[in-house]
């Protein structure tokens, strides 16, 4: 277990804030996530849990501390379920599951961060969400140190959310996630430019391990590596409206990019209504828009948390005056 004090967060954020934190904790496996229990408890300190930082944006120094964790095993494979730590990097889970012949991870190929996250904001991508393969999580309880396991249906998940974010965040320390694969490759590829991307490389009948390529691709040609340019991917969720309010803008703006999310409800890309906005590559400051993606934003070179947020605030109010729509951070802002 690490126990450190003063703790630079820089490598622990993809927007690149050289941010510190009163005391950082780290536990790699499931005894020392209870000791970290015990520590938080004993504290009067309040804590943060993060994961790989690829979800997060820090405005300041944080006087208090921090947790992560570090929980790597060997993955194991039963029926097709998958038991993987919480400190598991997810990318490499998808590379395992397709270079094993487990299906159905493929379209949350490159998404950042680690297993314990995916399970939190129930990541997804492309037509798929994390949800769909999660069947249980297992957690150390901080209150008591015990050892707790949830079904996918305890969890609550729904669009970017789960119970982890609100009545039990800070209540849990994530150990492990086990998912359920599937043995037999059954492709979606009917969101965003999939099909397009196959066809442009003369693919008709894609393999896992083809459509993994491809979303990668895809990812790349349009996310700035956070090594080179700060960012934490999408920064805002897909707003979803009722089904009224689609059809009154559709009938305004022609070609409205759309998703149905059932009979009543339609999700509208986030990006789109940015970008309309006129701010797809432009900047506040140091703090910018990314040129390819305009759901994405960036750190220029020196960003402040503060800067960020502002050029976050600028974007909410042009969004909402121009489409009566409000828009939210996928990011947690700290």
């Amino acid at each position: 277990m690490k126990d450190l004090s003063n703790y630079s967060l820089l490598q622990h954020n993809t927007f690149g804030i050289d941010a510190k934190c009163s005391r950082y904790l780290e536990y790699s496996t499931v005894a020392e996530a209870q000791e970290v229990a015990k520590i938080l408890c004993a504290s009067d300190t309040s804590y943060i849990i993060i994961g790989g930082g690829s979800n997060l944006l820090l405005t300041k120094d944080y006087d208090g501390i921090v947790v992560r964790s570090t929980v790597n095993c060997q993955l194991s494979t039963v029926n097709s379920q998958l038991a993987c730590g919480s400190g598991e990097v997810w990318d490499d889970v998808v590379a395992y599951c397709v270079d094993h012949q487990l299906y159905g991870a493929e379209n949350l190929s490159l998404i950042p961060g680690d297993v314990g996250a995916s399970a939190v904001q129930n990541i997804g991508a492309y037509g798929v969400e994390v949800k769909d393969l999660i069947t249980s999580v297992e957690a150390v309880e901080i209150a008591t140190g015990d050892i707790r396991i949830f079904s996918k249906e305890e969890c609550g998940y729904a669009y970017r959310d789960s119970r982890f974010k609100h009545e039990w965040k800070n209540q849990y320390l994530i150990t492990h996630v086990t998912y359920q694969l599937q043995a037999v490759f059954e492709p979606r590829l009917d969101y965003g430019n999939i099909r397009a991307e196959l066809e442009r490389k003369g693919i008709t009948k894609p393999t896992a391990q083809q459509l993994r390529q491809v979303i990668i691709d895809i990812r790349n040609a349009k996310l700035p590596d956070p090594k080179v340019m700060g960012n934490a991917g999408s920064f805002f969720m897909n707003p979803i409206v009722t089904k009224e309010k689609y059809e009154q803008l559709a009938s305004q703006y022609e070609g409205m990019p759309h998703y149905t999310v059932d009979a009543d409800h339609e999700k509208i890309p986030a990006g789109w209504m940015i970008e309309k906005c006129g701010w797809k590559g432009k900047s506040m400051g140091r703090a910018g828009v990314h040129d390819k993606q305009a759901l994405v934003l960036v750190n220029r070179g020196g960003a402040t948390g503060q800067e960020i947020v502002a050029l976050c605030e600028t974007i909410q109010r042009d969004v909402k005056e121009k489409f009566g729509i409000e828009i939210f951070p996928e990011v947690n802002i700290i």
